[in-house]
């Protein structure tokens, strides 16, 4: 569902998502407004879900996590209630960060961060292949990141 916004909650959406630290106060000075029409609009997009959470952004490398892994899995039976029982498995684990399901040649996409490749195999070995329904997995490496944002396009 597309939701209309005015230009200030544009600006506002862009200046979180570029500095989630920034103040208010900040923000109003940007946009020439007092902090009052800025703390409403927040409130609301909080309130009706556009602004989901607040997150710190963490350099993966910086903590040990240089293995980016995407995997495609299909899986063997694709009623809904099979679906949601395998997504529910996998998304439990930690080294999944991200859980799509898609269309094309595969059914379930995972983004996993890891340590190093013995730890993707401990993964695969002890975590991924003891859920049911599993059909068959190919894994993509990421030899090299070139854009990574969380950032939303507002505006195209």
């Amino acid at each position: 569902m597309k939701t209309a916004f005015d230009d200030i909650e544009k600006a506002i959406l862009r200046i979180m998502q570029e500095n989630g630290r920034a103040t208010i106060k900040d923000m109003a000075a940007k946009l020439n407004l007092s902090t009052t029409p800025i703390f409403d609009r927040i409130k609301r997009m909080e309130s009706s879900g556009v602004i989901k959470k607040y997150v710190a952004i963490v350099d993966q490398k910086k903590i040990g996590k240089s293995l980016t892994v995407f995997v495609h899995i299909s899986i063997s039976q694709h009623g809904k209630n099979a679906l949601n029982s395998f997504i529910e498995a996998v998304t439990q684990f930690p080294e999944v960060i991200e859980c799509h399901h898609i269309s094309g040649d595969a059914d379930v996409m995972l983004k996993l961060v890891l340590e190093n490749i013995e730890a993707y195999n401990a993964f695969i070995m002890e975590k991924l292949s003891i859920i049911p329904n599993i059909g068959k997995v190919e894994s993509r490496f990421s030899l090299s990141e070139r854009k990574n944002t969380s950032a939303i396009p507002i505006d195209y």
